[in-house]
């Protein structure tokens, strides 16, 4: 099989939960375990840091392992989900993985994963614990896919455990309450292993110190760390509190004597984030006059706080190219949404994108006007149109809205 006939394969043994919604979630890592001991137990041979949170996780990894490449590391990232290309979840000093080396993991393992019937979830942390091990990284990010107790990632143990913040997001899975979500999420945490807390509120707070009692685990806050101001090329100010969670992970690797890391490689590493690790979607400006961002900020914790930088930013008139999925809480997250702007409503081409003229109708309920769109591409392309030189162009709402304007 060619790369694009491995992927097709991938994709449809047990659809992947980035397209498919809940029918594709497996809330279990038996079939990981499985799939370990078949390769081995590459992740025995791995040193790692274990990100999980449900917003943040992904810039977070991203800065740490830019860090750790300033700092001389040969390093190992594994994120998800991917924008354009599948590629983009495994990487080695910013270089993605090659199209050879994946079809070659697929026709060498396809017995293995079609007795066991391996999601597509499980294939890829597999590859890209097999990868990394082959390819001898000095360190490895690696960040959970959803929740962490059962995720794919957590049969890692890892040099520290990084939990950034809790929100209401796939609560279907994961639990209704933020107390229910932060269990799930310190599963991750590992007997005697130190954990980092990026943001806390008093629900969550309990969870955290009792679970890290129980494993003996050092525990740190964060967002009690005064912050040194290092800029960074990601430009989002919810990337403040980003920045603090990495560098309280650093501050107590650093104590630990786990990794070596210096003040250069951490004011370097913030610098060249995008151009170390290829980070997209994250406060990205996609053009001038109109100014045009994008952000993949998609639940209520996440779009409150670009939201609010939305309004800082000067202009005359707001344009909002607007998609979800069909999971989303339309009554949690579009009373959000500012009722001045012109909004451009469309479907993400994927099968749990949400029909535009169903998000259209329910943003009215919340004064939120515009017009329905056939296409994401369409609706960005009338939203240039439209817009004069002095306003603003946000596209957001989903990860995958996103992915296609890029």
């Amino acid at each position: 099989m060619n790369y694009k006939e491995t992927l097709d394969w991938m994709f449809n043994q047990l659809p992947m939960y980035q397209t498919q919604g809940a029918s594709a979630y497996r809330k279990d890592i038996t079939n990981t375990i499985l799939l370990a001991n078949h390769l081995r137990n590459p992740e025995k041979k791995l040193k790692c840091i274990h990100v999980a949170g449900t917003n943040g996780k992904g810039s977070t990894s991203h800065l740490l392992a830019s860090v750790l490449q300033e700092a001389g590391y040969k390093v190992g990232l594994y994120t998800s989900p991917h924008l354009k290309d599948f590629r983009e979840r495994i990487a080695i000093n910013g270089q993605t993985i090659s199209e050879d080396t994946i079809c070659e993991f697929i026709k060498n393992n396809k017995s293995f994963f079609e007795t066991h019937q391996l999601s597509f979830f499980e294939m890829s942390v597999g590859l890209a614990f097999d990868y990394f091990a082959k390819e001898k990284t000095d360190i490895n990010v690696i960040e959970v896919g959803m929740g962490g107790r059962l995720d794919s990632t957590n049969i890692i143990t890892p040099l520290i455990s990084v939990i950034t913040n809790i929100g209401l997001d796939h609560t279907q899975f994961l639990g209704d309450t933020l107390e229910a979500i932060a269990y799930e999420k310190a599963g991750i945490i590992k007997p005697k292993i130190p954990v980092v807390i990026g943001e806390y509120v008093s629900n969550t707070k309990p969870v955290f110190l009792a679970k890290a009692a129980t494993t003996h685990s050092e525990i740190y806050f964060a967002s009690d760390l005064v912050e040194k101001n290092y800029p960074s090329a990601l430009l989002g100010d919810y990337q403040i509190q980003n920045k603090k969670t990495v560098l309280q992970t650093i501050s107590v690797l650093q104590e630990k004597k786990l990794l070596s890391i210096n003040e250069e490689a951490i004011k370097n590493g913030f610098l060249n984030v995008v151009k170390n690790t290829n980070l997209q979607g994250r406060w990205q400006q996609l053009g001038s006059n109109p100014k045009i961002i994008c952000d993949t900020a998609h639940n209520a914790h996440g779009l409150s706080m670009v939201l609010e930088q939305v309004k800082k930013e000067q202009f005359e008139k707001l344009h909002i190219v607007l998609g979800v999925v069909n999971d989303k809480n339309l009554d949690e997250i579009l009373p959000l949404f500012p009722k001045t702007a012109i909004y451009y409503f469309c479907k993400p081409n994927i099968p749990r994108g949400l029909d535009a003229a169903i998000v259209s109708k329910k943003a009215a309920e919340f004064h939120l006007i515009g017009a329905i769109y056939n296409s994401v591409s369409i609706a960005y392309q009338k939203a240039k149109e439209n817009a004069a030189p002095n306003d603003l162009i946000y596209i957001g709402g989903s990860t995958f809205v996103v992915a296609e304007i890029l």
